[in-house]
């Protein structure tokens, strides 16, 4: 199960300034939520999911006042290890939990998920207004 409460932040100390931070976690581990094919089922079970998922996680963000702490980051990340959940979902919960976490301008989280069934996946989702772009005036 996802543990937000893993996250911890501290102080941007360049909180006037626009810069990009980039995180990427190479070892993503989630199950898939669905099981496997039917004679890995007694196995499976055990799981209380399906089988392994993995994929890289990109995390990049342009901070307000906070920043991510690394460390508080792997272990949240490792919290999805035993859990059952669609490669959408997991990306889109990852999003929300740093963006309730840090109040970032603008972030991005891409899962990059290996090969299954034949099909490559990479799901992204965004918060924020991008950098560089701000809504523009009516003339």
């Amino acid at each position: 199960m996802p543990q937000p409460e893993l996250l911890e932040t501290f102080p941007n100390p360049y909180a006037g300034r626009d810069y990009e931070i980039q995180m990427t976690c190479p070892e993503f581990t989630s199950l898939c939520p669905l099981g496997g094919i039917e004679s890995d089922a007694g196995e499976l079970a055990l799981l209380k999911g399906g089988a392994p998922d993995f994929g890289t996680v990109i995390i990049t963000y342009v901070p307000d006042r906070l920043c991510l702490e690394l460390k508080s980051l792997k272990l949240y990340l490792w919290s999805f290890r035993n859990d059952g959940i669609f490669y959408e979902r997991a990306v889109n919960r990852i999003l929300d939990d740093l963006v309730a976490a840090a109040s970032p301008r603008w972030m991005e989280v891409t899962g990059d998920f290996n090969v299954r069934g034949g099909i490559k996946s990479v799901i992204r989702a965004r918060a924020g207004t991008p950098p560089g772009t701000h809504p523009t005036s009516p003339p």
